[in-house]
């Protein structure tokens, strides 16, 4: 297993939507839409908190983008 690269610009700016705890839109390439906040990342997968505050783990590979929702 790689260690997690905090310097890699993607991981930062997921880091700062849980810092601000930012409303996001996650779509997956099932065509699924996720919208809530990113409580958590690792190497791995995110951790999505839906609007009922329902953990939801995803699978970095099944992400197509993530973007704000504002």
């Amino acid at each position: 297993m790689s260690e997690f690269e905090t310097g890699l610009p993607s991981v930062r700016l997921i880091q700062n939507y849980i810092k601000d705890k930012q409303q996001i839109e996650l779509k997956l390439v099932t065509n699924d839409l996720l919208v809530g906040k990113i409580f958590w990342q690792d190497n791995n997968c995110i951790c999505v908190l839906d609007d009922s505050e329902k953990q939801i783990l995803v699978s970095r590979q099944a992400i197509a983008y993530i973007k704000t929702s504002d």
